[in-house]
């Protein structure tokens, strides 16, 4: 039985995370979406969140098998949305960004693992809102925001280059 678990990512784990990012950069090209195909999300950008005690990495048997920044802020690219709009919009909220999987546990349903345990360490500590937003041509995030109960709430644009629109999910926890 493998040992999996999460921490926080250091510089030393730079090595390690950008060719699970580049990998994803590749799976989201084969699958023709234009996300994440203008550089982003860059090593510039994953060392801030390390930085920034924002950067996460998944773990299994000390081999990093996953990568995602959770960040417990307002973002600003959510101020505005179309549709439904956000069900609570006065809580803090956590989000989930730049979330990748390593090629070599493909298959292995670990995002339900990861994305679990992001949420509970951010539960933890009292937060009880969580927003996720993804390409419309991620089908994959979406199905796993779907299935880990979050809900569509509307198109927000993000502060990227190009096709800028995203679909947009909450998940309220009590």
């Amino acid at each position: 039985m493998s040992l999996i678990y999460i921490r926080r990512a250091t510089r030393a784990d730079l090595p390690a995370i950008m060719p699970i990012i580049a990998n994803a950069k590749a799976l989201l090209k084969a699958d023709g979406s234009p996300q994440w195909q203008d550089g982003y999300p860059d090593e510039a950008g994953i060392t801030r969140d390390i930085d920034a005690q924002q950067s996460w990495l998944l773990m299994i048997d000390g081999h990093v098998a996953g990568t995602a920044a959770q960040v417990i802020a307002d973002d600003p690219n959510y101020h505005e949305i179309a549709g439904d709009g956000w069900a609570n919009t006065t809580d803090p909220y956590a989000t989930i960004h730049r979330i990748a999987l390593s090629a070599d546990y493909a298959g292995q349903h670990l995002s339900h693992y990861f994305f679990s345990n992001l949420i509970s360490m951010a539960y933890h500590d009292g937060i009880r809102n969580f927003r996720i937003d993804t390409h419309n041509m991620n089908q994959r995030m979406q199905a796993i925001a779907t299935s880990l109960g979050y809900q569509f709430r509307g198109i927000v644009h993000v502060d990227e280059p190009g096709d800028n629109a995203r679909r947009a999910y909450e998940l309220h926890l009590d």
